[in-house]
């Protein structure tokens, strides 16, 4: 029983590729061998796509005049990802106070030194509040 029904679809699957590969096999092969010179061109506005020559194949695609000078859209930034991109200089920021419980003198108990801030920020402190005093 087991061989019968593995033979069956051992059949199926090779009549199966036999179709799908038979277009492949009866494609004709081209009587002209492919042009030595092909172009693909972006053109704007109304600018008309140059004419071929000989056997060369110009294929041309039409953009709004808007589009000239812009970035292609492959190379731009989604909007998504524009609208939450930050500065390089908060981007510095936010990294330097997520690494500044790692630093020496930052008055913490992780990183060498950590606890050597802690005097420094109370004398921070203690001058600020002298400060707003007078």
């Amino acid at each position: 029983m087991a061989a019968g029904f593995s033979l069956r679809i051992g059949i199926k699957m090779l009549v199966a590729t036999a179709i799908l590969t038979a277009p492949a096999y009866a494609q004709d092969t081209p009587d002209k061998p492919a042009p030595e010179r092909w172009s693909v061109l972006t053109v704007f506005g109304d600018e008309q796509c140059p004419v071929a020559v000989g056997d060369e194949i110009i294929v041309c695609v039409k953009a709004p005049e808007s589009d000239r000078y812009r970035l292609p859209k492959s190379l731009r930034m989604p909007e998504a990802e524009a609208a939450t991109a930050q500065s390089w200089n908060s981007a510095v920021e936010s990294l330097d106070e997520t690494a500044r419980p790692m630093r020496p003198n930052s008055c913490s108990a992780v990183g060498s030194g950590g606890s050597t801030g802690c005097v420094a920020a109370a004398l921070r402190q203690w001058f600020a509040e002298r400060r707003s005093a007078r």
